[in-house]
């Protein structure tokens, strides 16, 4: 019996940051040729331990053996020159640079000048040899967190990675287009390659995991073979309970349309059309879901409806009342809540506290100010009211978010956009990268905004999330609406077609 050899070896790896302890005594082995999947819930220390096999943290105990051989992974680079190459849930890219800039840059080229031209089709090369399509010429800053999200994966397979480090890969593409990236990752693994898969969906580590490892709290409950259990069974050991995810199909029957949208044509940061005058409405009580492929204008629909861009024609209105032309301030007051997909850019200022971020929206109201001055109290007593409606897990209220976990990030968000008790809330991918005991809680949330008759737009890359919680599904696809389906009425796969273009007439 052919036996694969073990490509990654990490022995007793323990990591704290302050009072935490993010891995305790960790040791997991990684074998050339499988695909090893980590599981485990936001805060479980998954991250970590992929962050310090590629080079971005140094463990306070233990040891690394790559392909048999001890290293000392003091940077990026070194683990870069031993064949890893990781791809983060949060982004290490420069706005400012462009897509080929940004992939070529740290190649170890000492030319003085590099061969931009000769980059740019060897990125094209690679990109059409997986299926990642990327404009090597846009800026990073011009194009969506799906997008650059692609870069990413490129700028590590054009670096030529043989251990490979993938954190939720999926989150942009279709059905199609995944099991498109699962085949890929096969014949990497085929070839020889150590494939490490970071992710929260239990389907596709059925579909695509050779080996599961599972961490809690720091540290490993086990690893398994796929062959040996089913996804009830990961769910306990990631959470320690059984679990199932919440349902957005509530007994209250939608009422008036709420939020319009009238043949809106809105441009890009590039100055091309990404919505092409489409009309969609969402009405009291209802969970409008979003699908399509990042980059298809589901980031200009968010802003366009938040007033963060211009409509450039069409109208946009709110209960009745145009609101197209009104600024941002306005529409908050008038009951639009915003929850960016960019949670530690747009959504959150990373080196403010929970405090100061809980009331980002509304320090200047009387509750919370007098004239120039802040009244701390009332703000550290409503923030931690907020802590605790909303089961924020804080180990220090004074710390910037940043040090925050994923799920925690994404509960601090929605609770400051929930507590205005707003209309209509605009989500954009409120459980990307989440764990199950985490999207069960965001579930909860816009759940409760739903019961409380509050208009809801949910858009998501995550199909299940959408058929699980959507009472209608709007598919775009080039700027434009492919179709409005009901979950019970469809498929998957049917979306997925609509996602790549394909149109259905109707409305549901």
């Amino acid at each position: 019996m052919f036996v694969l050899k073990v490509a990654v070896e990490m022995k007793n790896i323990s990591k704290t940051f302050a009072d935490v302890v993010a891995n305790n005594d960790v040791s997991i082995k990684v074998k050339a040729g499988e695909i090893h999947v980590l599981l485990g819930e936001n805060g479980a220390g998954k991250s970590t331990l992929m962050n310090i096999l590629s080079g971005f943290y140094t463990p306070d105990s233990g040891e690394i053996f790559i392909h048999g051989k001890k290293v000392e992974l003091t940077s990026p680079r070194e683990a870069l020159k031993c064949g890893i190459g990781m791809i983060h849930q949060h982004f290490k890219l420069v706005n400012s640079f462009t897509v080929a800039e940004n992939i070529i840059m740290g190649n170890g080229n000492s030319a003085l000048r590099l061969d931009m031209k000769a980059g740019i089709e060897e990125i094209k090369k690679v990109s059409q040899e997986y299926g990642l399509q990327v404009d090597p010429k846009a800026y990073i800053w011009q194009i969506s967190v799906g997008e650059q999200q692609r870069v990413e994966i490129l700028k590590v397979l054009y670096k030529g990675a043989d251990i490979l480090i993938l954190d939720e890969p999926t989150a942009v593409l279709t059905p199609q287009e995944a099991e498109g990236l699962f085949e890929t990752l096969r014949k990497m693994a085929k070839k020889g390659c150590a494939v490490l898969l970071i992710t929260h969906k239990l389907d596709e580590v059925m579909e695509v995991a050779d080996t599961i490892t599972v961490l809690r709290k720091g540290s490993v409950v086990g690893t398994v073979n796929k062959a040996d259990v089913d996804k009830r069974k990961l769910s306990e050991m990631m959470v320690g309970r059984e679990t199932f995810l919440r349902t957005g199909k509530i007994d209250n029957h939608p009422g008036e349309e709420l939020l319009t949208l009238d043949r809106v044509t809105v441009l890009n940061d590039k100055g091309i059309k990404a919505l092409k005058g489409i009309s969609i409405g969402i009405r009291r009580g209802e969970i409008l879901g979003i699908a399509g492929v990042a980059g298809n204008g589901q980031k200009e629909l968010a802003e366009v409806i938040a007033g963060l861009r211009k409509a450039e024609d069409g109208r946009i209105l709110l209960r009745g009342e145009n609101i197209t032309g009104l600024s941002v301030f306005d529409r908050i007051n008038r009951g639009i809540s915003y929850v960016p997909e960019d949670r530690l850019g747009k959504g959150l200022v990373p080196g403010m506290n929970i405090q100061e971020n809980l009331v980002l929206k509304k320090y200047r109201s009387a509750a919370f100010s007098r004239g120039a001055f802040l009244k701390i109290s009332k703000i550290r007593e409503a923030s931690r009211e907020m802590i605790e409606k909303f089961d924020i897990q804080v180990s220090d209220m004074y710390s910037p978010v940043k040090f925050m976990s994923g799920g925690n990030l994404q509960k601090t968000l929605l609770a400051r956009e929930v507590s205005d008790t707003p209309d209509v809330l605009v989500t954009s991918y409120p459980v990307r990268g989440l764990d199950i005991k985490a999207m069960e809680s965001i579930y909860d949330l816009l759940i409760e905004q739903k019961r409380r008759g509050c208009a809801i737009l949910f858009i998501s890359e995550d199909l299940d999330a959408l058929f699980q919680l959507s009472d209608r599904i709007a598919v775009f696809y080039g700027g434009q609406v492919m179709g409005v389906l009901r979950p019970e009425q469809t498929d998957i796969n049917e979306v997925g077609l609509m996602m790549m273009g394909s149109k259905k007439t109707g409305v549901a």
